[in-house]
């Protein structure tokens, strides 16, 4: 597995390398955004570990144009930790992100959690495609499709559709979807969920406006209409 670390801060560049190729990674860095775009671009990697602060090229605009022409997992290395910068940072097609100074045994635990979930597709025999009207799900392949054209999706977009579209009409919360598809939950903001299912509209439904697929029941959380 490749990985590349994006961080303008030398010392912990040279800790997150140390540590990431203990675990068996491959390891490559960069210290500016431009740089990370031109890597990314080059393809080959299996995750990337990006930072919001950055010279010339800051890490939100760097994982904008990586989402381009990439779904390369990416999560967001920062020391902000206000909502804002966080909602920001999925908007821009982050999977994941972690406050600094974070603590290498959970930043090592999400990457697995990434990587497993974003895992090269198993070929099957008996490959099932889940339909909902225009909109499909090929886990074997872990794609989605709208009127069957595939739809880019990041790595958690697509876990949490296929969670919904797996289980039709069961309403899950917030707070479920959290533990669900990301494995974890987050300490007080689930705000991340309404980001992802209003990107998963936005690229899904006819409407966006007035999903007829990805639907909410207010008070209560979200559900997929099979």
């Amino acid at each position: 597995m490749r990985i590349l670390v994006v961080d303008d801060e030398q010392v912990l560049v040279k800790g997150l390398k140390f540590n990431l190729q203990n675990e068996g990674y491959t390891v490559e860095t960069a210290c500016d955004g431009a740089t990370a775009v031109e890597l990314a671009r080059s393809g080959g990697f299996d995750l990337i570990l990006l930072d919001l602060m950055m010279p010339e090229v800051d890490g939100l605009t760097a994982c904008m144009q990586i989402r381009e022409f990439s779904n390369v997992p990416i999560i967001m290395l920062t020391a902000r930790g206000e909502d804002t910068d966080i909602l920001l940072g999925f908007e821009y097609g982050a999977d994941d992100y972690v406050t600094k100074p974070f603590n290498i045994l959970e930043l090592k635990a999400r990457i697995r959690a990434l990587l497993r979930r974003a895992g090269s597709p198993q070929q099957t025999n008996d490959r099932e495609l889940l339909t909902a009207g225009p909109i499909s799900v090929d886990p074997a392949q872990r794609v989605a499709l709208r009127d069957g054209e595939v739809v880019e999706l990041t790595a958690k977009e697509y876990d949490l559709i296929e969670l919904l579209v797996k289980n039709p009409r069961r309403v899950y919360s917030r707070e479920n979807l959290m533990d669900l598809v990301w494995g974890y939950t987050y300490a007080g903001d689930y705000r991340t969920v309404d980001v992802h299912i209003r990107k998963l509209r936005e690229k899904l439904e006819k409407n966006p406006a007035e999903p007829e697929y990805i639907l909410t029941k207010w008070g209560v959380g979200y559900y997929f209409k099979g």
